[in-house]
């Protein structure tokens, strides 16, 4: 954005702030304090007492919600699934935080999509069942072995829990991921790219083609 000194975009999640300012992120629990700013600040937010917090410490505040154009038969698709999905012709968009959404969009059209628990939603589950399922998610689990340890066991279910429903909706999209554990999940997947920053690129985008908002 040519003429702006800094630019600080805000991405407003179920546990955290996830900032972006000058180009350097930072990251806040909701409970947190966060810094003061001078400078306007753009934000898209899921959790509404996060956004309040927001808007109790910083006046001048801009929500992209109002400013985004993206149309989808979807009901209740949340603001950061529509960023993450803006601007994307023919892929499956996957953010993998502490939920998992699939979103599929074909001729720059969203077709729809569905919501998974994040892996360590899915992993604390065991612990609630017995304290002996009380065990660290194995990354490395061989997906093409069945386990023979408990450990790999409860690994190998979440991660297939995971990939299988997403390959099932698959079909020749690209598949792009973004998210805490979208490069980790990435590596499952054929044609798939990771995109660490997918969400705040299209905070920008979405800036720039609104030039009355800059």
């Amino acid at each position: 954005m040519d003429g702006v000194l800094e630019l600080i975009l805000c991405d407003i999640g179920n546990t955290t702030f996830h900032l972006l300012i000058n180009e350097n992120e930072k990251r806040y629990l909701l409970n947190e304090k966060l810094p003061a700013f001078n400078e306007k600040v753009y934000y898209i937010s899921v959790n509404d007492k996060g956004q309040d917090s927001l808007k109790s410490t910083h006046n001048d505040i801009v929500n992209l919600e109002n400013y985004i154009d993206f149309e989808t038969s979807y009901k209740g698709m949340g603001i950061d699934r529509k960023v993450a999905c803006y601007g994307i012709i023919d892929a499956i968009v996957v953010d993998a935080g502490s939920a998992i959404t699939v979103d599929i969009m074909s001729n720059s059209e969203h077709k729809g999509g569905f919501i998974l628990p994040g892996f360590k939603k899915i992993e604390n589950l065991y612990t609630q069942i017995s304290s002996k399922l009380d065990f660290d998610f194995n990354t490395k689990v061989n997906l093409d072995k069945i386990p023979l340890c408990t450990q790999d066991a409860i690994s190998y279910a979440i991660l297939q829990s995971i990939i299988e429903p997403i390959k099932n909706i698959r079909e020749k999209q690209q598949i792009i991921f973004t998210g805490g554990d979208g490069e980790f999940l990435s590596k499952y997947f054929e044609n798939s790219i990771y995109k660490k920053d997918l969400i705040f690129e299209n905070m920008k985008r979405i800036i720039n083609a609104n030039n009355c908002i800059a």
